[in-house]
């Protein structure tokens, strides 16, 4: 048979494809949890394969040979803003040419944010906002002609007449969770514990959901609308447990979007965690800590947490309240003290460069940076590019409430945002969504920014790195010194020099 010839007959059980397009290296691959979850709801009533791209550089063609030999229902692919948007396309487009009739379903952050630019693709003919737990089974059915159709389906948008449709919102979800994610689908499950300073056998995995903040600049924010969710201890227990006693991981990175939440709702996820005895890293709030009884912290402590990574953003208090962030300067000062007392590393990220007094604020964050050194030198220091997310992509809780002024290039003119993938595969695009660059930045500024990170990260080498030497690290902090001492940042030529031979880990950039 032509595998081409699409339609064909349905099969007797729904089945689907879940591609992860190549997003990081081979080293830096970690479980594809958004696709273990959607391949444990689509097991409930039917089945699904899983190709993941960071492991398999391959993707491309494992997919077009899966489809060639069984037949599946539809091409789900989980789509990240930034480096992620090529290689989708790619994938996209080459299942399209070959397999001209299977429907093919974008879901993740891209599409959740910016819906109306997946759909302008001829080569995208769903998208999942939000939650695809339920979506996407629904969707599945709904193409085998066995429930509701399309147009009816919650969280979903489509074409009618090429023109999309946005159905309405699903509402948050925190019930679907699976008995235990399946990673055989995986292959071999251990391949992706990796190395890191938390251990020799680093897993990832997602306990709490969503977060009840609603940060302007956030994609969390944008999915899940202030809606949070954490797990019961029992499910956490268990989950843990397979990963360390199951996989042997002896560490574990949580991808929630916020650890901690309220205190009493996280002290059983705490003492899970301080049976277990396993190292850990996690997302956190200046306020949730600080609000934490000293006997919680005892309980953290006895958990082992490693590092807590906080989104520190500015010291300046007006764009804090600005950006609905919720939390003040004082309290980074506050948390970088707490943390050194109870032996954690806090991971503080900043965001410079906001499109108005844009300089001013720059520097602004840079002395900031320094008293937070100065108060614990052992604070890892993340800087990123201010880069807000259009007014359309907020969640539609959000929009039309605090607007801000309108984003001008360096020309005085409005920003304009992509409305193709293909316009998002610029790289000054992917730098936006990657938070590196920004349209309003000039050159000055921009060297000015990556001359600071330079000296202040040979300064002070990240803990996360387990690559460069020990000695290389001790030499480059040396070096560094006079410069940071005297705030000398431009052109740090001899740092970039030696740091091309000792190559230190950049954090922002691949994370543990």
């Amino acid at each position: 048979m032509n595998p081409s010839a699409w339609p064909a007959p349905a099969a007797a059980v729904a089945n689907t494809l879940l591609v992860n397009p190549t997003i990081a290296s081979r080293a830096s691959a970690r479980f594809p949890l958004a696709l273990l979850n959607l391949a444990a709801a689509l097991d409930r009533n039917g089945a699904s394969r899983i190709i993941d791209g960071n492991l398999d550089r391959g993707f491309i063609d494992t997919a077009l040979d899966a489809l060639a030999q069984t037949r599946f229902d539809a091409l789900g692919i989980s789509v990240m803003g930034g480096p992620q948007v090529a290689p989708a396309i790619a994938l996209s487009r080459a299942v399209r040419e070959r397999f001209p009739q299977l429907p093919i379903v974008w879901g993740g952050y891209f599409p959740t944010l910016y819906p109306d630019t997946a759909l302008n693709a001829d080569y995208v003919d769903y998208a999942i906002r939000g939650q695809g737990e339920r979506t996407l089974p629904e969707l599945i059915a709904a193409l085998r002609g066995e429930g509701p159709p399309p147009a009816q389906i919650q969280g979903l948008s489509w074409k009618l007449d090429g023109a999309p449709v946005h159905n309405p919102d699903r509402d948050f979800s925190s019930d679907d969770a699976p008995p235990l994610l399946p990673y055989a689908k995986l292959g071999d499950p251990r391949r992706y514990l990796a190395p890191t300073f938390l251990g020799r056998r680093t897993a990832v995995h997602q306990a709490a959901l969503g977060c009840r903040f609603r940060c302007t600049f956030c994609g969390v924010a944008a999915m899940f609308g202030g809606a949070t969710a954490l797990p019961a201890a029992q499910r956490l227990a268990r989950e843990l447990g397979y990963l360390k006693h199951g996989l042997g991981a002896d560490s574990v990175q949580f991808f929630d979007h916020n650890f901690f939440d309220r205190e009493a709702d996280m002290i059983p996820l705490l003492e899970v965690m301080a049976r277990l005895e396993l190292p850990w890293w996690c997302y956190a709030r200046a306020d949730a800590l600080l609000n934490l009884s000293p006997a919680t912290w005892t309980l953290v402590r006895k958990s082992r947490l490693r590092m807590a990574y906080i989104g520190a953003e500015s010291p300046n208090g007006a764009m804090l309240k600005e950006i609905r962030k919720g939390t003040r300067p004082d309290q980074t000062l506050e948390v970088a003290e707490l943390c050194r007392r109870h032996g954690v590393i806090p991971e503080l990220s900043f965001m410079v460069a906001p499109p108005h007094d844009t300089e001013a604020a720059t520097e602004q964050t840079f002395e900031f940076i320094r008293e937070i050194k100065r108060i614990n030198p052992q604070s890892e220091i993340i800087v990123y590019i201010y880069t807000p997310l259009p007014e359309a992509s907020r969640h539609r809780k959000d929009r039309g409430k605090r607007a801000a002024a309108p984003l001008l290039d360096l020309r005085g003119e409005p920003v304009v945002f992509p409305d193709t993938p293909e316009q998002w595969t610029q790289q000054r695009w992917v730098d936006y969504a990657c938070h590196a660059d920004a349209p309003w930045l000039s050159d000055d500024l921009r060297r000015r920014i990556r001359d600071f990170v330079t000296v202040l990260r040979c300064r002070y080498p990240t803990v996360q790195d387990l690559r460069s030497p020990r000695w290389a690290k001790r030499g480059l902090s040396a070096m560094a010194a006079w410069r940071y001492r005297l705030r000398r940042y431009d052109r740090p030529w001899e740092l970039d020099l030696a740091d091309r031979l000792v190559r230190l880990r950049r954090p922002q950039a691949s994370g543990l």
